[in-house]
């Protein structure tokens, strides 16, 4: 943990009424430009940790900071903190409410007073990022499963959050709808913006993510995504299993085809471009 976190819990809990305590005592850091997949069992509070990042709860203990400023829980304080931070849940259907994907994604933009111009600008912008400007008038309830998913987050950023922290974005997608999204979020990350994703496959995590947070019943645990996602004592903890691409490289290495120093394979690419002598792209 360091003091240069773009976000910052300190000594967070968190308990629903009536029900145990979900976080405790929790230290979390958020680094701006890093993709951060958060992982871990259900029930792990993985959910309560995204909303507490984002605003959506308040701890019962502990301090959410942004950029060493502490959040105030007022109007004011969590303008500034959603204009930072947004959230999409991995349900669609739990935030599309507007007639159409122009209207749902022009939500945000109107409740911060922005002017007809500005919000026009920045529905066309998110619509662009998320390759859906030809969807801007079709009603949200005949878009598909994929097509809501990304009218939702064309929502978030329309906002322009310097934060998009996703729930599961890829559950429900088909492997062309998986990668369109990964190449979308490449593409927002080009643009600055600092994604976290919770996932529960590692596989991807081992992909896609910089670092990797694991949630366990000792805390989070985090570091660079191969070398916590090597980590078979944490994993277990989590309740996760080994990706293929760190087990893929452990058997390489046995057999002295990948050096103790080289990255192993993240994909079957990856894997591929090895087993021919080539160097997988970085």
């Amino acid at each position: 943990m360091t003091e240069s976190a773009l976000l910052a819990l300190r000594g967070a809990s968190f308990a629903y009424e009536d029900g145990p305590v979900v976080l405790d005592d929790l230290d979390f850091d958020v680094h701006e430009g890093r993709a951060l997949a958060l992982l871990g069992r259900n029930g792990s509070g993985k959910t309560t940790l995204m909303r507490l990042l984002s605003g959506g709860l308040r701890p019962r203990a502990g301090t959410l900071a942004v950029e060493g400023r502490p959040v105030a829980y007022d109007r004011k304080g969590l303008t500034r903190l959603r204009t930072t931070v947004q959230l999409v849940v991995q349900d669609p259907d739990d935030q599309l409410f507007a007639a159409s994907v122009a209207q749902d994604v022009s939500f945000g933009p109107l409740n911060l007073g922005l002017s007809d111009a500005e919000v026009r600008a920045r529905v066309a912008e998110a619509l662009a990022a998320l390759d859906i400007t030809a969807l801007a008038d079709r009603p949200t309830h005949l878009l598909s499963y994929g097509q809501r998913k990304r009218t939702t987050i064309a929502g978030a950023v329309a906002m322009r959050p310097r934060v998009l922290i996703l729930d599961e974005p890829t559950a429900g997608l088909d492997p062309d709808g998986q990668e369109r999204l990964l190449a979308t979020l490449d593409g927002l990350r080009a643009t600055g913006t600092t994604v976290v994703m919770a996932t529960h496959d590692v596989d991807l995590a081992l992909r896609w993510a910089d670092d990797a947070a694991l949630l366990t019943p000792s805390g989070a645990h985090t570091g660079p995504t191969a070398v916590v996602l090597a980590r078979t004592d944490l994993l277990q903890r989590a309740g996760l299993r080994l990706p293929w691409g760190v087990a893929a490289a452990r058997l390489l290495r046995t057999q002295g085809l990948l050096d103790e120093t080289a990255e192993g394979p993240r994909t079957a690419e990856d894997l591929a471009a090895l087993a021919v002598g080539v160097a997988p792209p970085r």
